[in-house]
């Protein structure tokens, strides 16, 4: 032989192959072939030091400390349930809080939803002046979808009419005025 002190005999016990590039476990610091140097390969005593993952919540992303013989999955839950600053079953606020002001109807929205009239909130279905029945002293608008009567009626010839530019801006000076 004309290297006798090159490469190292594996350190498992049923191997002790000779391998001239020999690997070192981080562990235990032993020397292995190619087939035992993993941990799980040569059943290694300190292979603990090496494998610690710490598990991370996902709500507040802070990291959980976990103890010997406890499933990782289990503390994480628990934390989520107990200490978690992001539970969103603490922290859960109610998103549906607009009521409609109609009288017999309950339903609630997410975003107000406030008639230009009266002033007061309503559901989508009650939006509308003349679907709330809206008492103020404007005259109400028209419904969704449907057509405004006075539109369709015969004006005098000095008259403005409602799609004209002018009649537009004298009613919006009067709801500045308002």
């Amino acid at each position: 032989m004309e290297f006798p002190d090159l490469g190292k005999h594996c350190s498992e016990k049923t191997c002790k192959q000779l391998d001239f590039l020999p690997l070192k476990c981080d562990a235990c610091k032993q020397d292995f072939c190619k087939d035992h140097f993993t941990s799980v390969a040569h059943r290694c005593p300190f292979a603990f030091k090496k494998d610690v993952h710490v598990p991370v919540c996902p709500l507040c992303n802070s990291p959980v400390p976990v103890r010997k013989g406890e499933l990782p999955d289990v503390v994480v839950g628990e934390h989520m349930d107990r200490h978690c600053q992001c539970n969103p079953v603490k922290t859960k606020a109610k998103i549906f809080t607009h009521r409609c002001s109609k009288e017999g109807c309950r339903k609630k929205e997410m975003l107000p939803l406030a008639c230009d009239q009266c002033q007061s909130n309503f559901c989508i279905q009650h939006r509308h002046p003349l679907d709330h029945g809206c008492k103020h002293s404007g005259h109400p608008g028209s419904r969704a979808g449907g057509s405004d009567m006075r539109a369709l009626e015969p004006q005098p010839p000095g008259a403005l009419s409602p799609c004209s530019p002018r009649w537009l801006a004298q009613r919006f000076r009067w709801k500045i005025r308002r």
